[in-house]
């Protein structure tokens, strides 16, 4: 009971360092309400408003109603230029798309040809170039299709193809964006924060204060982990529950004390890296290279930005080690899926694991550390 009472005392006194920081308070309050608000909403690479304009050559029904679908709000109300208007348009970068429909494009459709529009891209905008060329084929297929079906000149299909999208059904990134913030800046403050406060003490002096005293390294570094994890988790519960549920709307489709549950798990694991990470830094300045070493590619590769999938077998067999491999896609269950403990057990006890060892690796470095000074 007295080490537990120890643990409490020293994770208490590290609240109160937390506190009295100011630029690390401000980091986290801003981390996880204003920069949630801002990756949901202002820096979605969704098409919003894109400037489109027509050369419309041809002037008949067909190219007027493909004219017509695009439409707000993923493109502004299409403007109709004259082809000397193209290269300047484009240079100034008043549009990011340009669409030629050449004469006779009708006609020539309906008499069984395969004419061509021309498609000009603006593609310095890579994210809306990249999107929005799917986007608009799709869209002048789709018109073209519909032309061909109401005035008799195509077989109606014999297969139709429905598609019905789950999860996500508006396609809304704001939805997607708000919560992979929340989950990433778990990872990346837990880590700043713990390894900042050793460093903080090192610098201070104060950790020799502390080796003298009847404490043993585990009971520091345990102090550590459960103060500066408080902090985070608190701070991801209300960005959940108040900026991304209340603030942006996103509906959460599973439970939430689960999320927190695993993510109390997770910030076991995160907090003992700084630890870790702290111990082998000998300044403020070292430490932060460190973290935007670990940091860059825990995120970049736990499938939080890119599908694992996709990524070479090695890699994903080095990142099933990493903690926010498996805290992304149990979060991604729980909170996108609805998934219950039935599903996401496995991922649980791997973060669960990888803690185990990241705290043991951590107090190990620290004691050999301790032992040095």
């Amino acid at each position: 009971m007295a080490v537990d009472l120890k643990i409490l005392r020293l994770g208490i006194k590290e609240l109160r360092s937390i506190v009295q920081d100011k630029m690390l308070l401000g980091m986290v309050v801003v981390g996880f309400s204003l920069m949630v608000y801002v990756a949901a909403g202002a820096a979605t690479g969704e098409l919003r408003d894109t400037p489109i304009a027509f050369v419309n050559e041809d002037g008949s029904p067909l190219a007027d109603r493909i004219m017509a679908a695009f439409q707000p709000p993923r493109f502004k109300t299409p403007v109709r230029i004259g082809p000397e208007e193209v290269d300047p348009g484009l240079d100034r970068g008043i549009y990011t798309f340009i669409l030629d429909i050449p004469p006779d494009f009708e006609r020539d459709l309906a008499s069984g040809r395969h004419p061509k529009i021309q498609v000009n891209i603006d593609a310095t905008r890579v994210s809306q170039a990249f999107i929005g060329a799917g986007y608009i084929q799709r869209i002048a297929q789709r018109e073209i299709a519909e032309f061909l079906r109401t005035s008799g000149q195509a077989e109606p299909s014999p297969v139709e193809l429905v598609t019905r999208i789950r999860f996500n059904p508006n396609l809304s990134g704001a939805w997607f964006g708000g919560l992979m913030e929340v989950i990433n800046h778990v990872t990346l403050f837990s880590i700043i924060l713990t390894g900042a406060a050793l460093i903080r003490e090192r610098e201070r002096g104060t950790l020799e204060h502390l080796l003298v005293m009847p404490l043993s390294p585990f009971q520091v570094m345990a102090a550590k982990v459960w103060a500066n994890g408080l902090v985070v988790w608190v701070a991801a519960a209300l960005s959940l529950l108040v900026v991304v549920r209340d603030v942006l709307a996103v509906p959460i489709a599973g439970s939430i004390p689960l999320f927190l549950f695993a993510t109390l798990l997770h910030l076991f694991s995160t907090t003992s890296i700084g630890i870790l990470l702290a111990t082998v830094a000998r300044s403020m300045p070292q430490l932060t290279l460190l973290i935007i070493l670990v940091i860059l590619p825990m995120e970049l590769l736990s499938g939080g930005m890119t599908p694992r999938e996709s990524m070479p077998i090695a890699v994903r067999g080095l990142m099933s080690f990493v903690p926010t491999t498996h805290y992304v896609a149990l979060a991604q269950s729980v909170l996108f899926r609805g998934a219950g403990l039935e599903v996401v057990w496995p991922q649980i006890a791997a973060i669960l694991a990888i803690g185990a060892v990241a705290f043991g690796g951590a107090l190990l470095r620290f004691r050999r550390a301790v032992s040095l000074r």
